[in-house]
């Protein structure tokens, strides 16, 4: 099989589990948006939020080093889950003894164990999902998806509409939905088996954590880009202003989505080209499809964002989707981004990953503090959408030492420049605003039509190399 129908063939699997998941969140929308209100939801952003900036704290950032060292033939598969365990189990005691000062935050006191329940199980599940990935156990790694995804659902089900029981029913289905992944794994796929401490060698435990903790701020500097928004909007505006950005960032994610999808299995493919002799042109047809997917996704989107908010959620999340089309355009150079992190993670240079994000944290931070008082809630769309455009055209220009990728500069910037008009269309007063939008997305989708049917033709005839 050549390395265009391998892609296509994970990808497709990886959708199986991903997609579920992600489109589960979006389907979930309007049953959180009649059981919380807009101040329980920015709480419950802020919780999650919280914990999403921990994880990869407690766990050293180890899952990065599971999945690109447990790819790689030359490392013991015992001794990569085992140090990934222990770096998990000796993070989360530390975090543990931090208990009495993460209680003094606000906003968590009434929900600490909450928090650190999710924080464990989202790290185990992480790693057991991520350790079956670098098995290339595929097929598993999918129906495991679908597996959580119908978890998710029923406690749910159970904790919200069931017992009633609010912003802890939304946090303790999520735990609970992970429990229930990480049992399913470590049965099926007899994880136990590769739990060896005698596998713990130096040499392996030294080149992990070298790998995995520059990956720790680079984290976290990716979550400041693309969170700390929230407790800003939270504290210069209100808690209802954040519910309603937090409900407004759920449309974007559609865009994320086959990104999301298509990344966890680009990366497979991506260590596997890492020696190939056609590498440079493998990455640039790959990237120009992606581009002019995401493009269109993002062009139909930032059309069609106002209707989806009228029948998608309650009546009082309807005017957050005025924030949606300035975050559109964020998440599509979120995604060329995170396409280009891919070659750090070819070539294990998790410091340059970690420079990067910093310039688009502090690019974040500081637009926030100027932009939100100034312009409110689309202040915080704008200061992430300007941080991801400029981490990726550093990323563009700093990966060409390592593969030389043809981002198709001139086809990017009309149609970025035709996205931003559609923006400000779709947000003005203008008379027949959508038709004159809808003008804008065909023309989006004729420019990017020759790559995304390249793509596809290399994928579907191409023959074996």
């Amino acid at each position: 099989m050549n390395q265009y129908k391998r892609l296509l063939s994970n990808t497709a699997l990886f959708a199986l589990s991903t997609f579920s998941s992600k489109v589960l969140v979006f389907l979930l929308m309007p049953l959180y948006t009649r059981v919380l209100t807009a101040e329980d939801y920015g709480t419950v952003d802020l919780i999650v939020q919280s914990a999403n900036l921990l994880i990869p704290i407690v766990s050293l950032g180890i899952m990065n080093s599971v999945i690109r060292f447990g790819l790689d033939k030359g490392y013991s598969k015992k001794g990569v889950f085992t140090t990934g365990l222990v770096c998990i189990g000796g993070g989360f005691a530390v975090f543990l003894a931090t208990f009495p000062l993460v209680g003094k935050l606000p906003f968590l006191k009434e929900y600490m164990w909450l928090l650190y329940g999710y924080v464990l199980c989202a790290c185990l599940r992480s790693l057991f999902s991520q350790f079956v990935r670098a098995k290339q156990y595929i097929r598993l790694y999918a129906f495991d998806g679908l597996f959580s995804t119908a978890c998710t659902v029923g406690f749910n089900i159970l904790f919200l509409v069931v017992l009633k029981k609010g912003i802890t029913g939304y946090i303790l289905a999520i735990i609970c939905a992970d429990l229930a992944s990480c049992l399913f794994l470590l049965l099926i796929a007899d994880l136990h088996r590769y739990i060896n401490f005698s596998a713990l060698k130096k040499p392996l435990v030294s080149a992990m954590l070298l790998y995995a903790i520059p990956m720790i701020p680079s984290t976290l500097f990716w979550w400041i880009t693309n969170v700390s928004d929230r407790y800003m909007v939270t504290y210069m505006v209100s808690e209802a202003a954040n519910g309603l950005y937090a409900v407004a960032y759920k449309i974007p994610t559609l865009v994320t989505l086959f990104s999301t999808i298509f990344t966890e299995a680009w990366q497979l493919s991506a260590v596997e080209a890492q020696n190939s002799k056609g590498r440079n042109k493998f990455f640039s047809t790959i990237f120009s499809s992606l581009q002019g997917i995401v493009f269109v996704a993002g062009s139909g989107l930032i059309l069609t964002c106002n209707l989806i908010m009228k029948y998608w959620v309650a009546e009082g999340y309807f005017l957050a989707w005025r924030y949606i089309p300035i975050l559109i355009l964020a998440t599509v150079f979120s995604c060329f981004a995170n396409f280009l992190s891919s070659v750090y993670m070819v070539e294990k240079k998790s410091g340059l990953s970690l420079a990067t994000t910093f310039v688009g944290a502090a690019i974040s931070v500081g637009l926030n503090l100027y932009l939100i008082p100034k312009y409110g809630v689309n202040g915080a769309a704008i200061s992430t959408f300007v941080s991801y455009f400029i981490v990726f055209i550093i990323r563009a220009i700093n990966t060409r030492k390592f593969v030389k990728i043809n981002i198709g500069a001139l086809q990017m910037l009309l149609t970025t420049l035709l996205l931003i008009g559609q923006t400000v269309l779709m947000l003005s007063e203008i008379k027949y605003r959508v038709l004159f939008a809808g003008g804008v997305f065909l023309l989006v989708g004729l420019i990017n039509a020759p790559a995304i049917l390249q793509g596809i033709r290399r994928m579907l005839y191409e023959r074996a190399t």
